[in-house]
């Protein structure tokens, strides 16, 4: 089934070193995640320097970002639940118009007038609408195009392209934005994301995994509830993700509210702002190239790990160390991000039953993300009343200490690398407790 003719403007070495690379659906798919990522990061310094060209506030830049991510509450449950039920790809065409419309939407307000704050807010919320539903599907999907065997080489390069899209959008945008503003920086993000549904639309993917359609079809509310019960009854899983509900609530604040503010007020602008994302692109980049060969023996201490040592991020920032400093320290977060990152992508994929990884991981998605508004939303004020250092001193602290706390359980400390990869799951327990309860829905 996975078995595809190697094109012939490929290196024949490519197919013989990267053997996912054979396969054309997931081909489609580096490319879809090249172009969407590029849309990210011209969106990265687009955003917040629009906002603040416009008004000038970091607590206004703290509503429109809480705008884009507070739809994440309600939308990546219900794409988590659509996704399991349709095709992926749908989902993530649906969420692709989304972002598009936002963004693009967006960018001609820009160049076209002085947009109101109101407007900017309803546009990021539809671009955060997209967003959120975006991750469970895409979750979802690269399970369906490659196999069992293949799953973190395929993980490793399809992330090394959304981090190289990523970075060279957003290196783009910092010249773009210091250049000739940001609405073009936005505009070019519309335009991105709208190149990639071809590419989804051309994804067959394992149609026999998708499931069937008929009346005996469950509610939306059950299949949420056996989501959910297949979700708590992961240790490893749930504590993670109220460790990084804390660390990316304070990262947010600290690093995308206020980074924006520094490098405005202190670092050179937008240029400086692009510089720094751009590293972070670049390490995430060389952490897709160590994946490809590097396994960490307990992937769990790596994952709680990783979320401590970002709250060097804020720190320095909150610091005002000089810009190649800063770029030097993102970059080798980047790396061990993306080591990180690679490694949940194969835990949920291998550890996750197919049939339920789309809604686990819109559990994922929520929990992780479900304090990020918070952040936003409060990172302004805060930074006004005692300051944007003090701001992001907090927030890394708070890092630091959720992080510690994340280490107690004792899965945490003693899940192996090696006993992940035992085989497909291919059974749900929560669908197995939950039978019975079908007939009271």
């Amino acid at each position: 089934m996975f078995a595809m003719p190697w094109p012939r403007v490929f290196a024949p070495g490519l197919a013989h070193r990267f053997p996912v690379l054979a396969i054309r659906d997931f081909r489609l798919l580096l490319g879809d995640r090249l172009l969407a990522m590029s849309a990210v990061g011209f969106s990265l310094v687009g955003v917040s320097f629009a906002v603040l060209n416009t008004t000038g506030s970091p607590t206004d830049l703290s509503y429109v970002l809480t705008a884009q991510i507070a739809p994440t509450l309600l939308f990546a449950l219900i794409g988590g639940v659509l996704a399991d039920r349709f095709s992926p790809q749908a989902v993530l065409i649906g969420a692709n118009l989304a972002i598009m419309a936002g963004e693009g939407g967006f960018g001609l307000l820009v160049l076209t007038t002085h947009p109101p704050l109101w407007a900017m807010i309803a546009l990021e919320a539809l671009t955060g609408t997209g967003t959120a539903m975006f991750y469970p599907a895409s979750q979802a999907l690269l399970p369906r195009v490659v196999p069992q065997g293949l799953l973190q080489e395929a993980s490793s390069l399809s992330r090394m392209a959304m981090n190289t899209g990523q970075m060279a959008g957003a290196a783009a945008s910092g010249v773009i934005v210091a250049a000739v503003g940001p609405g073009w920086s936005l505009l070019l993000s519309g335009v991105c994301v709208s190149g990639s549904v071809p590419l989804l639309l051309g994804i067959s993917g394992r149609a026999g995994q998708r499931q069937a359609a008929s009346e005996h079809q469950p509610s939306m509310l059950r299949e949420l509830r056996e989501g959910w019960t297949e979700f708590r009854s992961h240790t490893w899983l749930w504590a993670t993700v109220i460790q990084y509900c804390l660390v990316m609530m304070s990262w947010n604040a600290g690093f995308q509210v206020l980074g924006p503010v520094v490098a405005r007020q202190h670092l050179g602008g937008p240029a400086a702002w692009g510089a720094i994302t751009a590293s972070e692109g670049v390490g995430l980049i060389l952490g897709g190239i160590a994946s490809l060969r590097y396994t960490p023996r307990r992937p769990m201490l790596l994952v709680v790990g990783t979320g401590g040592a970002l709250a060097l991020s804020p720190a320095c920032l909150g610091l005002v160390l000089p810009l190649p400093v800063i770029c030097l320290v993102v970059l080798a977060l980047g790396i061990l991000t993306e080591v990180m990152m690679v490694q949940w992508t194969v835990a949920m994929t291998t550890r996750i039953p197919s049939d339920m990884l789309a809604r686990v991981s819109s559990y994922d998605a929520l929990g992780s993300m479900a304090a990020m508004p918070a952040g936003a939303l409060i990172a302004g004020p805060l930074s006004a009343a005692i300051g944007v250092s003090s701001t992001q001193f907090a927030a890394a602290a708070l890092m630091a200490v959720a992080s510690s706390l994340a280490l107690i359980p004792r899965d945490i400390r003693t899940i192996r690398s090696d006993d992940q990869l035992a085989g497909p799951v291919q059974a749900s327990p929560a669908t197995a407790l939950l039978a019975q309860a079908g007939a009271d829905d």
